[in-house]
């Protein structure tokens, strides 16, 4: 056999190889994105069959009595409304908001920016928020109880957002220190050649390169705590009237829908089922509050995973 022979029939073997390894690569390619299409639908299927079980059971509980009337009596047919729950809830997470969204920020830039991976500190830090973030919210529910609830003899609504608060800064501390870490040391090095203090590049610099992360994490936070129950439970106690002070006893929609879930009467049932969706759209609307505030200021939410 000739040498020219030869060389076409290696390179028709080696055309035959490459075309054989193509093949495998489009497969492997479709089989995984038909593995991660049935995954997304996993996990689509049993969100949707809630919300959708939710909307059927409570759409035909809400009313403008629902919505504006404090718990009428506990009988075979339930009056009234759940107002005070509404209003307590907005309360409750507007307080642990306060208390909770400062600390995790600054803490998150803390862990980022002034910390070193070297120092025992930090990684204590890290260690501790990684134990928070599992923490049962019970027993946060009995952190509350022990510190407000006994120290002031009452429950609460500061107890109640303090426990809230417990919950919310860890996703707050990890968010942002991973969103501040993405940020191209550029940035940085930019304000460092222009002889800007550190706190200076960091707040104003970094930290507004980083705010659509930072504010996924504030949304993400404020919808853990707001379908939270054993804390307030053991925290703001509940009650029919509406808001009087910070020190005593408030509602809640997590309570008012646990509550109202116990009773064994329908009518119990239907408002619980309308509390629950009320609780969803409040969620719904505090997320697309914040996602327009963040378009109206020029940047946009980014998926950040903890």
């Amino acid at each position: 056999m000739s040498g020219s022979a030869r060389n076409y029939n290696n390179k028709q073997r080696i055309h035959g190889i490459m075309i054989k390894q193509a093949f495998k690569r489009k497969m492997v390619d479709k089989i995984v994105s038909v593995l991660a299409i049935l995954c997304v639908l996993a996990a689509i299927i049993p969100l949707g069959s809630i919300l959708l079980e939710v909307i059927k059971n409570g759409a035909s509980a809400i009313s403008l009595d629902l919505l504006t009337q404090p718990p009428g009596a506990i009988g075979s047919t339930i009056s009234g409304g759940i107002a005070p729950a509404i209003q307590g809830t907005l309360i409750v997470i507007g307080l642990a908001s306060l208390i909770g969204v400062p600390v995790g920020i600054l803490a998150g830039i803390y862990l980022s920016e002034f910390a070193s991976d070297k120092e025992l500190f930090p990684s204590a830090v890290r260690l501790f928020n990684d134990v928070l973030t599992g923490l049962p919210s019970v027993v946060i529910g009995i952190v509350g109880y022990i510190t407000i609830v006994l120290t002031i003899g009452s429950f609460s609504v500061l107890a109640g957002a303090f426990s809230l608060s417990i919950i919310m800064i860890p996703i707050v501390v990890r968010i942002t220190e991973e969103t501040l870490k993405i940020v191209p040391n550029s940035i940085r090095e930019a304000g460092h050649s222009l002889g800007i203090p550190k706190w200076k590049i960091t707040l104003f610099i970094v930290l507004k390169s980083a705010k659509s992360g930072v504010l996924t994490g504030i949304i993400l936070s404020i919808s853990r705590i707001a379908g939270e129950t054993a804390p307030l439970i053991m925290t703001i106690l509940g009650t029919s009237l509406f808001f009087t002070s910070f020190v005593k006893p408030i509602d809640a929609l997590p309570l008012r829908i646990w509550r109202l879930a116990s009773q064994p009467y329908e009518s119990a049932h239907s408002q619980g089922w309308g509390a629950a969706l009320i609780l969803i759209v409040i969620v719904v609307v505090l997320s697309m509050l914040l996602r327009l505030l963040a378009q109206r200021k020029g940047f946009h939410i980014k998926a950040v995973h903890v």
